[in-house]
């Protein structure tokens, strides 16, 4: 037996602990199983006993073992039933059992046999024999072992090389995707895109490239071509004429075009023996193909259709752009035409307006001329008359025209001074009293007690109201009711002054509501046109208001329902006494208590005569022409009051108030700011630095007088 042990460079030995296998042994008597133990411990194994046949079975469904040394003499359940009950179980039905009995004639060893023995020892037991014969065995049964393990450890292996290969094949497939999105990300010119496309595509997929774009005719209207024969060939990408193009590829070609867009890509393969044609569909859109030719890489099959989805795209991409650029080209050139038209619009007003009034001078001349020739013929001075009116009216057509071709061309400058717009408004009506008695009118007027002070043109914003009070005269009906309304309002982020011209004439279509202030924009007229006027009034007033920082609108419930004008203007504050502005006339008084006074302003003309005017009202006058030789000045002199400019060099009016308030000298003193700037923050501001007044430039003499007396 023991012949059978394998040699000992594929064994290895049995002293591996991980190698360690299970040794059963079966007997009923403890004194032979301490014999066992002994004969058996030398092996280095692990030896596990069973005192009856139940518990070997207990045992054997627990674990493997190497060899079953098996008593043939038990009670209860002897050593043939146990090996009977053994190879019943699939775990045990090939392992060896050794039968350990005193006796066995041949009958007994025939029957050991038949149940799957391997061999009789005679008990008692050699040592040597026994030791011999189970370390066959368990050698046998370690190299089962590593045997199954290294097959394992080679099916693991494969399995892993098998799983590498299909990561390293996913690899450069995702590389080479990724490469491709990366390259087409950008591209935005065909030619790019192609050139992008055939790099990655020849010979990474395939040695022949081909690609090309249609219009939505059909047409091809670019192409390229690339071969590569090996992995390293970089093989240039070469644009071609379409009509370079194969007659195969044309064929192919003309196979996609002839099918309806959505069923391009549920269509069958467009192949050509070798030549093989992917269709680069986006959406509803045909936009080209690829070709390629040749023996085909192992990616290939897994990517083809990938790389036409993604070049698909981003030619699209591409298209949409191009189409995009050229949108924007010919809006901007329609841009441009509807600037240079808009130009040419102000200049022929502008010319248009200063031509006409050329004549205009020589008939009201002729006009006057004829009231002198003939001052007692009626009907000459009715004719006289009724060309006044006329030559007034075409005046004033042409003033529009010309203030519309100015604020057009931004040649219009406001001339700001403070004024009070309750009074403007009341001068206004009275200018349209006499139109408003001939049509039979009624004039509802609502001022407050108080002025309204706002920094403005006093010319332009006269232009406004009296263009508002026109049209609300002009198109309301004899017999009809007009409104004027003036009032302060707080909102908006800020002090308001309101102007609210209302009629119940014959309103404005809500079609015309949204255009009333373009140039030109007029409702619907009667034939006789009795309204006149040439649709620019209403144009000029938004872009006065405009420039004024303020904003008008407009309002109507529809024809016939009259319409309403509300003009918001940026004010100075209601309950502002330091800002009049009404300019009075006559000779300045003499002052009733001379004062010690300090000009402060850069302006050397303002200083002189505001020194001169003040001088001659009895007050002694002093005067600086920067901030610092203000506060030396104002040391010495000792002023009672100091007029003071804010935009000052080197120190300005604030920061020379604030260090004056804090010089016992002047700490009492009244300081008056003399400044452009009239907005309420920069009154705030005034306030806070010690100003006790704030006056807009120029400023009323009497004004000023009055507020050094109080």
């Amino acid at each position: 037996m023991s012949a059978l042990a394998p040699p000992s460079s594929l064994f290895g030995g049995l002293d591996d602990p991980a190698d360690r296998t299970d040794i059963l042994v079966v007997d009923d008597l403890p004194e032979k199983l301490l014999v066992f133990e002994t004969v058996l411990g030398e092996l280095n194994q692990n030896i596990v006993f069973a005192r009856s046949g139940s518990d070997a079975l207990r045992q054997i469904l627990r674990r493997d073992f190497a060899v079953i040394l098996l008593d043939v003499n038990m009670p209860d359940m002897d050593g043939f039933e146990t090996a009977a009950l053994i190879r019943r179980y699939k775990r045990a039905s090939h392992t060896p059992i050794i039968f350990i009995t005193s006796y066995a004639d041949e009958m007994q060893t025939a029957k050991g046999y038949s149940l799957g023995a391997v061999d009789y020892i005679p008990s008692p037991v050699v040592p040597e024999v026994l030791r011999s014969k189970v370390r066959v065995f368990v050698e046998l049964h370690i190299l089962q072992r590593r045997i199954a393990r290294q097959a394992e450890e080679r099916v693991a292996l494969a399995a892993s090389e098998a799983a590498l290969r299909l990561a390293e094949e996913s690899t450069k497939r995702s590389s080479l995707l990724a490469g491709l999105s990366h390259a087409l990300s950008g591209v935005l010119d065909p030619r790019e895109g192609m050139h992008a496309l055939l790099a990655h595509v020849a010979p990474a997929l395939a040695p022949n490239a081909t690609v090309a774009l249609v219009d939505e005719r059909g047409v091809v209207t670019h192409a390229a071509t690339r071969t590569s024969l090996f992995e390293d060939d970089a093989g240039s990408v070469e644009i071609i004429p379409p009509a370079a193009l194969p007659s195969a590829h044309f064929a192919l070609l003309r196979q996609a075009l002839d099918r309806p867009a959505g069923a391009i890509e549920q269509a069958s393969p467009f192949v050509d023996g070798a030549l093989q044609m992917l269709p680069l569909v986006h959406g509803d859109r045909f936009l080209g193909a690829l070709w390629i030719d040749g023996e085909l890489t192992p990616m290939s099959a897994a990517l083809l259709d990938e790389v036409a989805a993604r070049a698909a795209i981003a030619f699209a991409t591409a298209s949409l752009y191009n189409a995009l650029q050229v949108e924007i080209a010919e809006r901007r050139q329609a841009e441009a035409r509807l600037e240079e038209a808009a130009r040419r619009k102000d200049e022929f007003l502008a010319m248009l307006a200063h031509e006409l009034r050329n004549p205009l001078a020589p008939i009201r001349n002729a006009v006057e001329l004829i009231r002198l020739a003939a001052p007692t013929e009626t009907k000459v001075r009715w004719a006289a008359d009724v060309t006044d009116r006329q030559v007034r009216q075409l005046t004033r057509l042409v003033d529009e025209l010309l203030d519309v071709a100015r604020i057009s061309q931004g040649k219009v400058v406001l001339q700001a001074q403070c004024l009070d717009l309750v009074t403007l408004v009341s001068q206004s009506i009275d200018t349209q009293r006499d139109a408003i008695h001939k049509r039979h009118q009624t004039l509802t007027l609502s001022l407050p007690a108080r002025p309204i002070n706002l920094n403005g043109d006093a010319t332009r914003l006269a232009q406004v109201v009296n263009n508002l009070l026109s049209n609300a005269i002009k198109y309301t009906p004899e017999g009809g009711a007009i409104s004027v309304t003036v009032a302060h309002e707080s909102g908006h982020g800020g002090e308001f002054a309101l102007l609210e011209v209302r009629d119940n004439g014959i309103g404005i279509d809500a079609d015309l509501l949204p255009h009333v202030f373009e140039l030109f924009e007029q409702g619907k007229r009667a034939l006789d046109r009795t309204q006149g006027g040439l649709g620019v009034g209403l144009t000029l007033v938004q872009r006065l208001v405009q420039l004024h920082g303020g904003e008008v609108v407009a309002s109507s419930a529809g024809p016939g329902q009259g319409s309403q004008f509300r003009v918001l203007l940026p004010c100075l504050g209601e309950d502002d006494d330091s800002v009049l502005p009404e300019q009075e006339g006559g000779q300045l008084p003499a002052a009733a208590v001379p004062r010690r006074i300090l000009v402060v302003d850069d302006n050397i003309d303002v200083v002189e005569t505001t020194t001169m005017l003040l001088s001659l009202s009895g007050h002694q006058v002093r005067s600086a022409k920067d901030g610092l030789q203000a506060l030396h000045v104002a040391s010495e002199f000792r002023p009672d009051v100091v007029l003071l400019d804010i935009g000052l060099p080197l120190m300005d009016g604030y920061e020379v108030a604030r260090r004056l308030r804090q010089t016992p000298q002047t700490a009492g003193a009244l300081l008056i700011a003399l400044t452009g700037y009239g907005q309420q923050g920069d009154r705030q501001r005034g306030k806070d630095a010690g100003f006790d007044g704030h006056m807009l430039k120029p400023v009323d003499p009497h004004a000023l007088a009055r507020m050094i007396e109080r």
